[in-house]
């Protein structure tokens, strides 16, 4: 199987070149050439398997004919699902007596979905550089969560050097310790004097210099990695057929979004096969796909804040993705509307792109107001605390429930509530308590490096590390 970038104007690679590439030298991002099916008789047998065995089956429908598709996989997997803290590693839980429920995606190490993908990841590509001896530099932009998960996963991992991007003063204070108090000689702090967008901007001209590329054996593992939305398929595959149930009925989800590499992961498992329905779109104040889903035109608007800052963002990088799926593969089509995008703030989505989008997803948007509303009426409702990002998952999908969407709906409890303890205890007057093997987070030493919103600031730092 090879994989292909979305403009068009890079080599195709196999899934490994791909997983340690990260982004593509013409700065799209890389898709299989042809999306993975499976029958019914595989989700038959995926239905009673764990959460490990049904990750390396999932990832060798992506792997074939790659380094990764190897008898090593499943011990490789199953290293990266060790740290997890819940038996079921995914759990469902009811929200009430319908059909309304939350998948738990916050039992990993740095209490976040992101560890999901980024312990395995973690696994992969330190089992790849130890058989070639190759060296790289992962780069990487957070909005919060990335960013500690990708630490986690990547810390003492030999010949690879971590440098993680993250705006300075926008991400919670447990957000940004789970980062800097790791002390392993390989991760690289920076604060960077900006927003979130231009964090990624910097990412991705880094990918774009042809010299620091070479130089440096550049790679991410933020959502532009493949294997980072293969790996995220896995709970949306499970917990479908979980709730589907044997007549495979349509399960829905709603996701709290900001990048869209979590829900494109959902859109992927779809198309595998897996039995689920539609796919919610859940935003703050930072609305950019809800109001590109009503009115077919992106529009770039300044970023905010809000509670919900992991989800601050106006350019969401996986968005490329499905736009390039909906316009049929058409790089030629997908690098103009970019470019419009960029240079005019704006561009038109073609009309049969946004009928296709209409089939699969809904789209909302969520102020703090309700945000807080919500935190708090769950709260009352079941004693159950959720933090303010899949607050506004399930403010989102209580509009779809308003708005005639019948079945089980599952909506993702993206993070631990105890890594936003100001915004719950306000909405709650309960503060949400790290487990134990944080309780010492505040205590430990925090080591940063604080640059400008300048991209050769950052291309020096990194040379001088690589050296």
């Amino acid at each position: 199987m090879k994989y292909v970038s979305t403009r068009g104007h890079a080599s195709a690679l196999t899934f490994t070149e791909a997983l340690l590439t990260g982004l593509a030298p013409d700065g799209g991002l890389y898709l299989p050439t042809a999306l993975p099916q499976v029958s019914s008789d595989t989700l038959a047998q995926w239905q009673h398997q764990g959460y490990g065995q049904l990750a390396t089956d999932i990832f060798r429908q992506f792997a074939v004919g790659s380094a990764l598709d190897s008898p090593d996989l499943p011990r490789l997997i199953d290293a990266g699902l060790a740290e997890f803290r819940h038996g079921a590693i995914a759990p469902l839980v009811q929200l009430d007596d319908g059909e309304n429920w939350l998948l738990e995606l916050f039992y990993g190490p740095t209490l976040a979905f992101k560890d999901y993908a980024l312990q395995i990841l973690g696994q992969l590509i330190g089992h790849l550089l130890k058989q070639t001896g190759e060296q790289i530099t992962v780069l990487g932009a957070t909005s919060g969560d990335t960013g500690a998960a990708a630490i986690a996963g990547m810390a003492g991992v030999p010949n690879a050097h971590i440098f993680i991007l993250h705006p300075k003063g926008s991400v919670s204070e447990v957000q940004r310790r789970q980062m800097t108090t790791c002390v392993a000689d390989n991760i690289h702090n920076i604060a960077i004097e900006g927003s979130f967008d231009d964090c990624q901007d910097l990412v991705k001209q880094g990918f774009q210099d042809e010299t620091l590329r070479q130089n440096t054996g550049l790679t991410a593992i933020n959502s532009i990695n493949i294997a980072r939305i293969v790996a995220q398929m896995v709970y949306y595959v499970q917990a479908s057929l979980r709730l589907g149930g044997s007549d495979r009925r349509p399960v829905h989800f709603c996701v709290p979004t900001g990048n869209f590499g979590n829900i494109f992961s959902a859109y992927l498992a779809k198309q595998l096969g897996a039995p689920i329905g539609q796919l919610v779109i859940a935003s703050n104040r930072n609305d950019i796909l809800p109001r590109s889903y009503r009115e077919g035109t992106m529009v770039l608007n300044r970023t905010v804040s809000t509670l919900s800052m992991s989800m601050d963002i106006q350019i969401p990088s996986n968005f490329e993705r499905l736009l390039y799926l909906l316009v049929d593969r058409d790089a030629d089509v997908l690098r103009q509307l970019l470019q419009n995008f960029r240079t005019q703030g704006e561009c038109h989505l073609p009309e049969k792109t946004v009928e296709r989008w209409h089939r699969d997803f809904l789209a909302y948007s969520v102020d703090d107001e309700l945000t807080k509303s919500t935190i708090s009426e769950v709260y009352q409702r079941n004693k159950h605390l959720i933090d303010p990002h899949t607050a506004v998952g399930v403010a989102a999908a209580r509009q779809a429930r308003a708005e005639g969407l019948t079945g089980p709906l599952v909506s993702l409890a993206c993070a631990h509530p105890a890594k936003f303890p100001g915004a719950v205890k306000a909405a709650t007057e309960t503060k949400p308590e790290l487990p134990d093997f944080l309780a010492d987070l505040f205590e430990r030493e925090e080591q940063l490096e604080v640059l400008p919103n300048s991209f050769e600031a950052l291309k020096q730092r990194i040379q001088s590390a690589a050296q």
